[in-house]
């Protein structure tokens, strides 16, 4: 017991979804019912009904103290919600969860900071709320303040930080408050690249300290270099619970299942809809469809789509990810100034790659159509492909995977320095 941070027993979360159905009754009707409803008020529950889902479903666990742990699965598997239940933010229908130490969250930006207090009042208010005395809170809050760089602003009301700024200051309260548990969501996303390091080293600091650490990602390199044991979720259920390197084997490999159903029942898929994408494929240097693809080869990528709302002009962003989660490269028509003067009514977009420049290994792409800087129709999973064998070099080596996201042509020079001769 006394080496146990969290322990969780068949804990469950359920949501009612109520659908109104359309009444077409007269005006007539409606004030019979109404008043027949003063003697039996059951009008509104004959005209409703609810749909249930599991957001997690008959979870268990134990996380020991110092342990780092992540928890990873597709958007919509139940991480959110699972670190909600933790927190007490939302109570748990079925199960439950024992927590033993003080708990810090990083779930949402802004997430226990009141809008109207200044950056000074909301780090006391988080302290208070903690538990910590104010001599505690007076010794962190100089560190605080600079690990958050927002020493210029700590007087100004949170409601005008912009969402890097509420970042780096809740996580700055939460790392430096020494919470005995910290529970982390992707939130840290939204911070720019030099501080999510900066953040990192921090965890990886609290955690040599003895701290738990309970960490969301969707970015499998940081998973891997960061925790010690992963989580995998699927439906609001565990499906693996073990080490990190078989945690990312198997969802990655889920995610590669995924990139077939990219276009019907995809739970990722989101947009607006002006404009949508049915169906995609890659294709080697000869224009033949192909899953897998050689690395200094030329390869295309086709999306063919609808465009039901008639709109005229549209961008295509695309971004690969290896097998890490980690994002390999980013293009965008925006970047070549290639506009679309029509869309017509459907049509096909195609990404023409002279030389493709990735180690070996599997990538997927996430694909987002945009109109008027919105997102028509954004897929995460659009297409998953392998890199199978290497042109790119002339040895017809490959760096290893971990080491680079992609390959550059390069040339190599040698010299020799010739010795001086000194007289005497």
């Amino acid at each position: 017991m006394i080496d146990i941070a969290i322990r969780v027993e068949h804990l469950s979360k359920q949501y009612e979804i109520a659908r109104a159905k359309p009444s077409y009754d007269t005006l007539r009707d409606d004030l019979s019912k109404a008043l027949n409803s003063l003697v039996v008020r059951k009008h509104w529950s004959l005209r409703r009904r609810a749909d249930t889902i599991w957001a997690v479903k008959d979870v268990s666990f134990e996380i020991k103290k110092g342990d780092i742990v992540g928890i990873i699965g597709r958007n919509g598997a139940g991480k959110s919600t699972l670190l909600k239940l933790l927190t007490r933010i939302t109570e748990p229908t079925e199960g439950r969860a024992e927590i033993y130490g003080r708990v810090g969250s990083l779930l949402e930006v802004g997430t226990g900071f009141h809008p109207e207090l200044t950056g000074r009042e909301n780090i006391y208010l988080s302290g208070v709320v903690l538990g910590m005395k104010r001599a505690e809170l007076n010794r962190k809050f100089d560190e605080i303040v600079a690990f958050a760089e927002v020493e210029q602003f700590i007087d100004t009301p949170v409601k005008h930080y912009s969402s890097g700024m509420h970042v780096r200051l809740a996580f700055a309260v939460a790392a430096h408050l020494e919470m005995e548990i910290l529970l982390i969501d992707e939130v840290l996303a939204v911070g720019d690249v030099m501080f999510q390091k900066k953040c990192l080293g921090k965890m990886s600091e609290v955690a040599h300290a003895g701290r738990t650490i309970l960490f969301v990602s969707h970015n499998m390199g940081t998973v891997q270099s960061l925790c010690s044991r992963a989580i995998l979720m699927r439906q609001g259920r565990v499906i693996l619970d073990g080490s990190v390197d078989d945690a990312i084997r198997d969802y990655l490999g889920y995610l590669a299942t995924g990139g077939e159903h990219a276009f019907e029942n995809n739970p990722e898929r989101s947009g607006t809809g002006q404009v949508r994408l049915m169906h995609a494929r890659v294709l080697d240097g000869s224009n033949q469809p192909v899953k897998h693809l050689v690395a200094g080869k030329a390869a295309s990528f086709e999306f063919r789509y609808r465009n039901p709302a008639g709109v005229r002009q549209a961008n295509v962003i695309m971004t690969f990810f290896n097998q890490l989660g980690v994002a390999a490269t980013h293009l965008d028509m925006r970047l070549t100034n290639f506009v679309v003067q029509d869309l017509g009514a459907e049509g096909t977009f195609v990404c023409h790659i002279p030389q493709l420049p990735f180690p070996l290994g599997q990538y997927r792409i996430a694909l987002a159509v945009q109109v008027n800087g919105q997102n028509a129709d954004l897929i995460p999973n659009v297409l998953v492909f392998e890199i199978e064998s290497s042109a790119f070099f002339l040895s017809g080596r490959t760096p290893h995977l971990e080491y680079c996201a992609c390959m550059v042509e390069h040339e190599w020079r040698h010299e020799i320095t010739a010795p001086q001769i000194t007289c005497n």
